[in-house]
């Protein structure tokens, strides 16, 4: 089955093309970060502007990149929720078009579904279940996935997002948008005990996570270096920062894939390319006898080519039974 999938949740248009689910055929990416980097952080209007200007060529080149013609396509996908409002509305609403201007079924897609998916593509051999860390920019969940459709959050943070809190203590260092690489970047060689950041805990919920008091923390001491005129050991910061996140996702990750007794452990979402976080859950996970699936940068961030994976193994609905379909900035999972 031949499958070309949109997503447009965020601040990148994405247009891939797979067929069978794993095998992708196309994978184009147009980023915005640079528009947005002006401001600091995603404008929703402006992204949608740049998703209604991007998206027409994009579907263009990623069919003349898999050498096929739009009557080869099998179905559309999309990404439907969650995501911003009007970001979304850009690609579902061209998704709805080009299904019927084809008379091929659409597929609604759930963006952390295709997330979890972005391992079927690095890992052909993976099947569920299996334990799933999400930690994407706005999503901080353990998931268990007891099937390619069949999930179901187990641990989740209370308050803001790791990836929130990275963006915006990476805002406040100066380090721009966006600003999870340039603060791992930043971390290389830094003292990760330079400062001594607290790591939440939530009583009676030990899968549960919380960030808004390390996010807190952070901001607090470097507004307190500038006003006293104090001197930061940007590096150190940095490095501390990192090993306090990590410290609060991989020890729950284990206690989880323990308590489900599953051999597999994935990581999922744009976090998952940070360094630190990548290397303590290697070394976790092994020291556990489990097997840790971690997908390539390139299938971290935002891309079309989960979204094309995942739809593989949604149900097949009629050419008509979708045309319905609305976007929603929040969906459970």
């Amino acid at each position: 089955m031949t499958i070309l999938a949109i997503e447009t949740s965020c601040d990148e248009t994405a247009v891939a093309i797979s067929r069978n689910g794993r095998e992708i055929l196309a994978n184009e990416i147009l980023s915005q970060s640079d528009l947005h980097a002006l401001y600091g952080g995603v404008v929703p209007e402006i992204a949608s502007r740049n998703h209604i200007q991007a998206i027409t060529k994009l579907v263009d080149s990623a069919l003349e990149a898999a050498s096929l013609q739009k009557s080869d396509l099998d179905a559309i996908a999309v990404t439907y929720a969650p995501g911003l409002i009007g970001a979304l509305l850009v690609g579902v609403n061209f998704a709805k078009s080009m299904a019927y201007g084809l008379g091929v079924p659409l597929i609604p897609i759930h963006h952390i579904h295709g997330h979890i998916a972005a391992n079927y593509i690095a890992y052909p051999e993976l099947r569920p279940p299996f334990l799933c860390l999400v930690v994407s920019g706005g999503h901080s969940q353990l998931v268990d996935v007891r099937g390619y459709t069949e999930m179901q959050i187990i641990g989740s943070t209370r308050d803001d997002a790791a990836g929130e809190c990275f963006d915006k203590v990476a805002r406040v260092l100066g380090l721009g948008y966006p600003g999870g690489r340039a603060l791992d970047e930043l971390a290389q060689g830094g003292d990760d005990a330079a400062y001594d950041f607290p790591r939440a805990s939530i009583e009676g919920a030990p899968l549960d996570m919380s960030f808004s008091g390390l996010k807190t923390a952070v901001i607090n001491l470097i507004h307190n270096a500038e006003q006293k005129g104090e001197l930061l050991d940007r590096p150190g910061l940095a490095a501390s920062f990192a090993r306090a996140v990590s410290d609060v996702l991989v020890p729950r990750t284990i206690v989880a894939a323990r308590a489900l007794r599953y051999q597999a452990v994935c990581v999922a979402g744009g976090v998952a390319a940070n360094s630190r976080i990548r290397r303590d859950l290697e070394i976790a996970v092994k020291k556990e006898g489990h097997t840790l699936y971690l997908p390539p940068l390139a299938l971290c961030g935002d891309n079309a080519a989960m979204i094309a994976c995942q739809a593989n193994f949604e149900p097949k609905p009629g050419p008509l039974d979708n045309l319905a379909c609305n976007a929603y900035a929040t969906m459970p999972l």
